[in-house]
């Protein structure tokens, strides 16, 4: 499978991990894992800016699709099947603007500060 036929993959694939989020019969740690894959997909802020030449876009290009295959291999195949059905179309207009998706990446981020305030300020001897 090419790169493009990947991405196309992934395409589909987010909106059916979205709605196996949503399924009664979905397992407690892959709906977890789906939160946060979702919740990173849809969050209008990465984990590495896009800003930053190269890097930016790796996160985009590595960590979503291994979240997503992660997420996928524990979402019984019936149920994923099911939800690939029903993610057609989806999110053609675009997908959801929603800013708590971007809550785990902020507190991320406000942990890396924290913790390098308190490298640089608090372990002077």
């Amino acid at each position: 499978m090419d790169l493009k036929e990947r991405a196309k993959k992934l395409k589909t694939d987010i909106p059916a991990v979205f709605l196996a989020l949503k399924h009664k019969n979905t397992p407690v740690f892959a709906k977890i894992l789906a939160a946060i894959t979702i919740a990173y997909a849809l969050s209008p802020i990465d984990l590495i800016p896009d800003f930053i030449p190269i890097i930016g876009y790796l996160d985009d290009l590595i960590l979503l699709p291994i979240l997503a295959a992660w997420t996928i291999k524990l979402i019984p195949e019936e149920i994923l099947e099911e939800c690939r059905i029903k993610s057609q179309g989806l999110w053609e207009n675009g997908k959801p603007k929603k800013w708590y998706y971007a809550i785990p990446i902020i507190i991320f981020w406000v942990i890396i500060i924290l913790l390098i305030i308190k490298a640089i300020f608090f372990n002077k001897k």
